[in-house]
């Protein structure tokens, strides 16, 4: 982040405990219980969002193992719907939401800001026991049969407890209501620190691009998500008390649910992403050794993507009985995202353009994110013509283009920021081969997992069907055997990151030769991060005005 340092020469105040780790502090398990450390709440939600994606991917395993061959293969139809209605919403609201802001950004945020922690640093806390309380309706849920109603729970067949859905709708729709606090708290506490907790010398400028996607992202958390939180609330009190709400019988409105719905879930999908492209930035600065072409244009993008999220919701329901009118201006104003979206790519292949690469396994992960997200990008571009889009609508062509946004985006940016900032974290470097390996295995396992998918969508193949025309096994047969592919290369990355915690040479201060201030403070960073308040004199890419210390490992 923002350019290294002149330290102030006065002692902190901080006590003796101001040299040491973070991780070495405080022993045993109830100094990280009662932790108002972000950097220690971070990586407790680490461990929560590695585990929700841990569960959520052996259920996409089983799901796609089901799928191998047409007819009944290892489950019957009930256990299949609520299989992937729970993979939904365990990757969507339990790992992908609170992935990067809540994991990475509770890490790193005030490291980069200069700052010893957050603002709010109790309600940081309490976010964070949302979030598992949260969960562990979740959980109960699942236990409890689950849910069969898709990640969406559109109305009336979850509005019902007579007719349709005889699954866990309340506990899960309430385990969704209650992280959505925990975003919301996020949210404010990000907005606060990075308005009020700046270094000196700490201008909107010289902030790290990881920065201001942090912020966009938390503008749309606060703003959002009560929304979701309401029509969440509503459509629990409609199933235990028959309010005539969204449920057509009672003379309620299903489509005014999809309304509410994705007006939260489709700014939602920037919640995904945009951290994810703010951790791609970092990386690409940083193995390019140049300063972002176009900064302030990507800071905007990021500004500008939380602004348009708001607009397109209408997208999602062009078949769902809207006016021509409606459907018209939704399907225009879709493509103002691409704009935006546009911008950071076409900025971050400039930034490599005559760049002094390194293709060190961060970046790898950072270049497979561009090429991704492009595919995904350019594919949400068919869906939002509205004459293409009533034919792939509720295909398997929104599949992939889904997951090509989130998988590809969102979770290569999340494992990249894992490689990029886990030296940091944990003090422990792990080994390149085994990194690389993982990467070419879920990189090689996602595209076959899911270019497959768009051609069966595009030949017609509905989503969320347990059984499928003869026609189609060879290609579900590919997709899953790129799920297995896929299976591989992750437990390749996990093996390799447990590995580095228990045996992994020590990591120098800098091992990127990063001129962001993150990298400047010691490896892990001692309890309120600097040993002395740092004093930003530079831009956080500026590495021509970097001196050789800052640059150096150690």
């Amino acid at each position: 982040m923002a350019a290294v340092t002149t330290p102030h020469t006065g002692e902190n105040g901080h006590g003796k405990n101001e040299e040491k780790s973070y991780l070495e502090v405080e022993k045993g398990l109830w100094s990280w219980i009662y932790t108002l450390d972000h950097k220690r709440i971070g990586v407790m939600y680490l461990i929560s969002v590695l585990i929700s994606f841990l569960i959520g991917g052996i259920f996409a395993l089983v799901l796609r193992v089901e799928l191998f061959s047409k007819g009944h293969t290892i489950m019957d139809q009930d256990t299949y719907n609520r299989m992937f209605s729970l993979h939904g919403v365990v990757m969507v609201f339990l790992f992908i939401i609170p992935s990067i802001p809540a994991a990475l950004g509770n890490i790193f945020l005030p490291i980069q800001l200069g700052t010893k922690d957050v603002a709010f640093p109790k309600l940081n806390l309490l976010s964070f026991y949302i979030y598992v309380f949260g969960a562990c309706f979740g959980l109960y849920s699942m236990v409890n049969g689950g849910v069969d109603t898709g990640w969406t729970f559109y109305v009336p067949y979850s509005s019902s407890s007579v007719v349709g859905s005889q699954s866990s709708v309340v506990p899960m729709t309430l385990a969704a209501f209650i992280m959505g606090f925990s975003s919301i708290l996020t949210g404010v506490n990000f907005i606060a620190t990075v308005h009020k907790m700046r270094a000196p010398g700490m201008s909107w400028r010289r902030l790290p691009l990881f920065i201001w996607a942090l912020y966009a992202t938390s503008v749309i958390q606060v703003l959002a998500t009560p929304v979701l939180a309401i029509t969440l609330l509503l459509l629990t009190m409609e199933r235990a008390f028959g309010l005539g709400i969204f449920d057509p019988r009672l003379g309620g409105d299903p489509v005014l649910y999809q309304h509410f719905f994705w007006f939260y879930s489709h700014p939602a999908v920037y919640i995904m992403i945009v951290p994810g492209m703010g951790v791609v930035s970092e990386i690409i600065a940083t193995f390019s050794r140049r300063e972002p072409v176009g900064y302030m244009f990507i800071a905007m993008s990021s500004l500008g993507l939380a602004l348009v999220g708001f607009l397109v919701w209408g997208h999602h329901m062009f078949v769902a009985g809207q006016s021509e009118y409606a459907t018209m201006v939704f399907s225009a104003l879709t493509f103002l995202v691409a704009i935006p979206s546009g911008v950071k790519v076409f900025n971050w292949v400039a930034t490599l353009y005559k760049g002094s690469i390194s293709l060190q396994s961060p970046m790898l992960w950072a270049l497979s994110f561009i090429f991704l997200f492009t595919i995904g990008g350019l594919t949400g571009l068919f869906l939002g013509t509205l004459a293409v889009d009533v034919h792939l609508h509720d295909t398997y062509f929104v599949v992939a283009h889904f997951h090509y946004v989130m998988v590809g985006g969102t979770v290569m940016g999340f494992v990249g920021g894992l490689h990029y900032w886990w030296p940091k974290m944990t003090g422990k470097m792990y080994e390149e081969k085994p990194a690389v390996a993982g990467w070419a295995l879920v990189f090689i396992g996602f595209n076959v997992t899911f270019m497959s998918q768009f051609v069966l969508g595009s030949r017609g193949m509905p989503r969320r069907y347990y059984d499928y025309l003869p026609e189609f096994e060879g290609l579900h047969r590919m997709s899953t055997m790129g799920s297995w592919i896929l299976g591989v290369g992750f437990v390749i990355l996990l093996y390799n990151f447990v590995q580095s915690l228990m045996s992994g040479k020590k990591a120098p201060r800098n091992p990127w030769g990063s001129a962001a201030l993150e990298w400047q403070t010691t490896t892990p960073p001692p309890l309120y991060n600097f040993v002395k308040s740092p004093v930003v004199t530079r831009g956080p890419y500026e590495y021509h005005l970097a001196t050789d210390e800052e640059l150096s490992e150690d």
